[in-house]
């Protein structure tokens, strides 16, 4: 396992073993981010997208399209 991927693992965990208010809490700060709320809407539509018939495209090429469009895909 790579380290950033321990990390995550590490907060992820954690976030798990959050009680239902903290759970709460943590998210409603990480939506009151602008860039972060705008990046869980895309993994969002992305998750939805990968359910519809149509050209199939992964996270890493969208997000690489995204950032050259700015911010538009």
């Amino acid at each position: 396992m790579r380290a950033n991927q321990a990390t995550a693992e590490v907060f992820f965990t954690a976030f798990k073993a959050l009680k239902n208010k903290e759970r709460e809490a943590f998210l409603e700060k990480i939506l009151s981010d602008p860039e972060l709320r705008e990046d869980f809407i895309d993994v969002a539509l992305i998750e939805k997208a990968k359910k519809t018939k149509g050209k199939s495209i992964s996270a890493k090429e969208y997000f690489t399209r995204r950032s050259k469009m700015g911010h538009a895909a």
